[in-house]
């Protein structure tokens, strides 16, 4: 890990407990979550296969998939300079500069920054909300990471379409109750749904996330796997999600 790399006034490095990997974070701006790992453990990336992270924020995925898998390049599109400029420093910090690229650009650009079918896999953790109430800054950080102020779904799953060679796969984590949405949109766009999983946060309670698989021009067929429970108690993380933030090994 590189020492002359510049951490500012009020951010954080913080452990990704992969290689030795870390990430610098800003808690006034956006902290990345829980949904960001379990994606991580989610794709599924194959040795030599080139990767895009839409909306990619601090980093944290393609970071987290350059340490868990095989994949030979990983590339971040994000559309706040200041979250582009802090995740390129946590490339650097990682000395992850020839394997992962931070590009400044709107996901809506996405072919035209690109190009078209050139990804093996395309990943996004988007903004979940579609609702425009309760939004007291639209244009501050977090607000843009949660709420469709920048971008909408069907900007992400189309970016996607464009950029995904024929085959290629491409994975998100989104909220339950947008599933109707998801399917229509990713169908509208030549992106067949392939595999789904509901996360729980505890055995007993309703789904509050799902992971989707997608590729493009596959046959119609979805898998609906069993659901990922995070705790089993309180504090504590399942076997799962434990194996998944802690587990060393590459897939």
């Amino acid at each position: 890990m590189r020492t002359d790399v510049l951490i500012k006034e009020g951010e954080r490095v913080d452990d990704l407990h992969r290689k030795g990997y870390v990430i610098i974070q800003d808690p006034k701006r956006f902290c990345f979550g829980v949904d960001a790992v379990i994606l991580s453990g989610f794709a599924r990336v194959k040795k030599g296969e080139k990767v895009l992270d839409l909306g990619t924020g601090t980093g944290i995925l393609p970071i987290l998939l350059e340490g868990r898998t095989l994949g030979s390049h990983f590339t971040g599109l994000e559309i706040q300079p200041e979250s582009v400029e802090m995740a390129r420093r946590s490339v650097a910090l990682n000395e992850l500069e020839e394997k992962v690229d931070i590009v400044e650009g709107d996901i809506k650009e996405t072919a035209a920054i690109f190009g078209g079918s050139v990804f093996d896999v395309v990943t996004s953790n988007p903004p979940y909300m579609n609702e425009g109430g309760g939004l007291q800054n639209p244009s501050g950080p977090k607000a843009i990471a949660r709420h469709e102020v920048l971008c909408t779904l069907e900007d992400v799953v189309k970016g996607a379409a464009k950029v995904l060679r024929p085959g290629g796969r491409f994975y998100m984590v989104h909220r339950p109750h947008r599933l109707t949405d998801i399917i229509c949109t990713l169908r509208q766009y030549g992106l067949e749904p392939k595999r789904l999983r509901f996360v729980h946060s505890f055995v007993d309670k309703a789904p509050s996330m799902v992971l989707v698989e997608a590729g493009r021009g596959g046959k119609p067929m979805v898998k609906v796997e069993p659901p990922l429970v995070i705790y089993k108690a309180p504090g504590e993380y399942t076997d799962e999600i434990y194996d998944i933030y802690y587990r060393e090994g590459q897939a």
